[in-house]
């Protein structure tokens, strides 16, 4: 039994652990299942899934950065299609993306090839994409920065999750169990999941 400010308890039983716990106003929650015994915590439950969320939240707000997506004049269908979802996947992520097209030797006299690459991704990437920088020679690359147009983007979200593309959360709910069905806890483990004993009078 690991007490609420982190303090080991040693061995007891489930009855005298949930005892603990309400004197406390709080939870008795099991954070090592596969412990023999198994390894409880006594805590505040809602508090606990409330900064995880947060946790959760803060990872997936991220700064938008830049990406480059690197082609050749003579690149195929094929590999531009994969080069295409990567700069799709940039987006919807919130990032910038620039699309360089790399000349070598006499490919520098059909420059116009390059812009006319440029301008099928753009077209290929559809509404998603706004073009920030337009096409320009720098050296043997030329460049476009494209960057995510937030409304569109925000509608396909939409879209995907109507369609059930995209995964829901709930089935990263940690499972419950109560004290009871635990047995006697132990100290002795690591932090796995959690899941919330409630009160059994």
């Amino acid at each position: 039994m690991i007490g609420a400010d982190g303090e080991q308890l040693g061995v007891m039983s489930p009855e005298d652990a949930m005892v603990i716990a309400r004197e406390g106003g709080l939870d008795l929650v099991e954070v090592a299942a596969n412990s023999r015994p198994p390894v409880c915590r006594i805590m505040d439950y809602g508090k606990y899934k409330y900064e995880q969320k947060k946790k959760s939240s803060s990872k997936k707000s991220h700064s938008a950065t830049l990406k480059e997506v690197k082609l050749r004049p003579g690149t195929d269908q094929h590999d531009l299609n994969f080069k295409l979802k990567n700069a799709r996947k940039f987006l919807m992520e919130g990032d910038k993306v620039k699309v360089t097209v790399m000349f070598r030797g006499r490919e520098m006299v059909h420059t116009y090839r390059g812009r006319e690459q440029l301008d099928a991704v753009l077209k290929q990437l559809g509404p998603i994409a706004k073009l920030e920088s337009s096409p320009r020679m720098e050296g043997r690359f030329m460049s476009m920065i494209v960057v995510p147009d937030r409304e569109a983007i925000a509608e396909a979200k939409r879209l995907e999750a109507t369609t059930g593309d995209i995964e829901g959360s709930e089935g990263n709910e940690p499972d419950v169990e109560t004290a009871a069905e635990a047995g006697a806890t132990d100290p002795v483990g690591e932090e796995g999941t959690a899941a919330e004993s409630p009160a059994e009078s």
